[in-house]
């Protein structure tokens, strides 16, 4: 029993022991930290009053000591490891003011996802790739220098005495003279009064407040003026747009002659904070991409619409050649339309990727599945059903632009077929407009597909002891005498249909070369026909059914 007691105590010391040490091992990991022999010699001790044991703490006591412009104060949240000891006295100030500038114009820090922890774990998700795991660098913004990103990290760092502490990091030091040089005060704003210099609301400065309008206004007005010298100049207006090339050019390039200007008025001679930089940069880059695929687009029109005339009138008529026209027309304008979703897709691609304010708030609807995505794919639905049943049409050929088709009652030709409706000009001179989908699912007759020859019916009620053999004649004289009808005897027919109380139901065939013409041929045949019945109703016996219109209802 001595022996059974003396065994559990030394168990618990030697698991007393145990547990520090592994606190003290895992405190000692070289991989939560970056290890340096010592952190800036060259400033000195730190003051007592900073707090750099927290990304959160450290960047806190960065921005105190920036706004009472203490900049000695401020260079101890910077890793200045890649400056020599003696001059990191002299050199640290400067890039602590380099960096309060980027800071107050590039950057957007979220404070809600900087960690107050010293090992900088985010304990909140379980989601994310280093969820849970002690971090020893994190990235804040990306800024764009030149033509690739800078990343601003903050990394924590451990001397060889003391504790870690989280600075600004080697790198992003480095950086900070060239980009001072792009985003720090321009000439104009060091020249402003002092007042204007001065905070206003939201973090702005009231220079800021008065000049974003103006820029604003001006970069509007410098686009309008524009469109009107270009308008002038081509002497064209908006309808000559799918031929003219010059009328294609003049919204692209207005937009991107705007756009530019918009670029080099707030990086050259006004640089806005952060807070309207994250609004403005996305901007510009949708402003560049949207001008360089709209000019694309208008492109292929004109090029388009100078190779394939996509007028419906041209495109009804019969003759050789017609039928591969109308084919050519067809896939062509699906062509079109693929080519703009691509467009789309690639220039939405390109912006997101682009935007470092999509990034760094994590609405990227191309990266994630959230709420806004499903939002977006819950509203768009019927858009994105109507292009599909668009692509669908131009695939298997069911109404071509140009061909007669009897669509609910309304005999009409296809104009054209659109992203989410076709448009079809009634023989009136009307324009019916359906949707894709309605269009697709409701069953139509085309007039024109696969042979241009049809035959139409003429049914006329007659009495019972009516002469269908003397109308036969008539029909016959009738046909023979009409330039418009097709020469094909085999076609032509009178056939007693139906009867009931009131009389026989006779029916004429009228045979039509031209889908274009059926239906005016049907009712000048009809009109004969019933000229021909009154003749011989006036002559001999009754041909007609005597029965009042009620009774017939």
């Amino acid at each position: 029993m001595l022996r059974l007691i003396q065994f559990f105590a030394c168990a618990l010391i030697a698991l007393s022991v145990a547990l520090p040490g592994s606190g003290r091992a895992q405190e000692s990991n070289p991989g939560t930290w970056y290890e340096v022999d010592l952190v800036n010699p060259g400033l000195g001790s730190p003051p007592q009053n900073i707090d750099r044991s927290t990304p959160r703490s450290s960047l806190e006591s960065f921005l105190f000591r920036a706004d009472a412009e203490d900049w000695e104060g401020a260079a101890h949240m910077l890793d200045l490891g890649s400056i020599e000891p003696g001059k990191q006295a002299e050199v640290g100030p400067e890039r602590a003011e380099q960096f309060s500038t980027l800071m107050d114009r590039k950057i957007m820090i979220n404070w809600y996802d900087l960690r107050d922890r010293p090992d900088g774990v985010d304990a909140r998700t379980k989601d994310a790739p280093m969820a849970g795991e002690p971090r020893r660098s994190l990235l804040l913004w990306y800024v764009k220098l030149g033509d690739r990103p800078v990343p601003i990290r903050i990394n924590r760092v451990k001397g060889a005495t003391g504790e870690p502490v989280w600075l600004v990091s080697r790198q992003t030091v480095q950086a900070l003279p060239a980009l001072a040089e792009a985003y720090g005060p321009t000439e104009l704003e060091k020249s402003l009064p002092d007042p204007l210099r001065e905070r206003a609301v939201w973090g702005l400065r009231w220079w800021e407040v008065i000049g974003l309008p103006l820029v604003l206004l001006l970069t509007t007005a410098i686009g309008v003026v524009a469109n009107q010298l270009m308008s002038r100049g081509m002497n064209r207006t908006h309808r000559d747009a799918p031929y003219s090339m010059l009328v294609a050019l003049r919204g692209p390039l207005t937009l991107a002659l705007m756009t530019l200007c918009l670029s080099l008025m707030t990086s050259k001679v006004v640089v806005f904070s952060g807070r309207i930089d994250t609004v403005l940069s996305p901007l510009i880059i949708l402003g560049f991409v949207v001008a360089v695929l709209w000019l694309v687009i208008n492109f292929a029109d004109v090029v388009l619409n100078r190779l394939v005339k996509f007028d419906g009138d041209e495109l009804s008529q019969m003759g050789d050649g017609q039928e591969q026209r109308r084919n050519i027309a067809t896939r062509i304008s699906a062509a079109r339309r693929a080519l703009i979703v691509i467009v789309v897709l690639v220039g939405a691609g390109i912006v997101i990727s682009e935007a470092s304010v999509m990034r760094s708030l994590g609405i990227s609807l191309l990266a994630s599945a959230g709420t806004a995505t499903i939002i977006l794919a819950y509203a768009g639905r019927n858009v994105l059903t109507n292009i599909m049943a668009s692509l669908q049409i131009a695939l298997n050929q069911s109404a071509r632009i140009g061909d007669k088709v009897l669509f609910r009652g309304y005999l009409c030709s296809v104009e054209r077929i659109h992203f989410t409706y076709v448009q079809l000009r009634v023989w009136t001179g009307q324009r019916l407009v359906v949707p894709v989908v309605d269009f697709v699912a409701e069953p139509f007759e085309n007039w024109t597909m696969q042979e241009h020859f049809l035959i139409r019916e003429v049914t006329l009620r007659l009495s019972h002891k009516a002469n269908i053999e003397a109308l036969r004649q008539r029909y016959e004289e009738i046909l023979d005498g009409m330039e418009m009808i097709a020469d094909r005897p085999e076609s032509r027919g009178v056939y007693v249909a139906k009867h009931d109380v009131f009389g026989q139901e006779a029916l004429f065939l009228v045979p039509c070369p031209d889908p274009n013409i059926a239906w005016s041929l049907e009712c000048e045949v009809r009109e004969k026909l019933l000229a021909a019945a009154r003749d011989l109703d006036a002559e001999a016996e009754a041909i007609f059914p005597d029965a009042a219109a009620a009774q017939a209802a």
